[in-house]
């Protein structure tokens, strides 16, 4: 089944596959609503970062080069800027999501120690004031041993269920601000 997807892409002369990107100038690459700002600073269009990012999620681990076809030639200084302006791009993005990853990190640590918190405080309760064995004092030991055992599973679920995406968009957004832009 991957060959099959690889066969969509055209490769270049070194076999590596190229993604084809046509649009009819270069303005048509980045979002209109900050028009005023230079190239390099300029937000890229949403369509155009979607359609590289599943791109390059598709052709897996290939190694890629991403080439512009546009209708108007860029002037011949544009092409850097407009390569740098790509690497940028994927570099803030990277950034914003390893800043996501931080969040996420601290906010399973939060948990993990209120929930070791809560379980310590758990036990000592049991240990020395539920020995007096009242209905309420079971039903509050019970109910702070569950929210320790609640704070720590949610740490951990966190943690395991939601580093692994984070780091997969981190290692691609990093592999597409290396790889060679070419305009044609």
């Amino acid at each position: 089944m991957k060959k099959g997807i690889l066969e969509r892409y055209p490769r270049a002369e070194d076999g590596r596959l190229i993604i084809d990107i046509t649009a009819g100038r270069v303005e048509d690459l980045y979002n209109h609503f900050d028009r005023d700002a230079p190239y390099i600073r300029k937000e890229l269009d949403a369509d155009l970062v979607e359609y590289i990012t599943e791109s390059v999620n598709e052709i897996d681990k290939e190694p890629f080069v991403i080439r512009f076809r546009l209708n108007e030639p860029p002037e011949p200084g544009l092409i850097s800027r407009l390569q740098s302006s790509i690497q940028n791009y994927y570099l803030y993005l990277r950034e914003w999501e390893a800043r996501e990853l931080a969040a996420m990190l601290r906010t399973s640590t939060v948990l993990l120690i209120a929930g070791i918190a809560i379980l310590a405080t758990s036990v000592w309760f049991n240990q020395h004031i539920a020995a007096r064995e009242t209905v309420i004092t079971s039903v509050f030991a019970e109910g702070l041993t569950i929210a320790a055992w609640i704070a720590m599973w949610e740490s951990l679920a966190t943690f395991i269920v939601n580093w692994a995406p984070h780091r997969r968009r981190i290692r691609l957004y990093e592999r597409i601000a290396a790889t060679p832009v070419l305009f044609n």
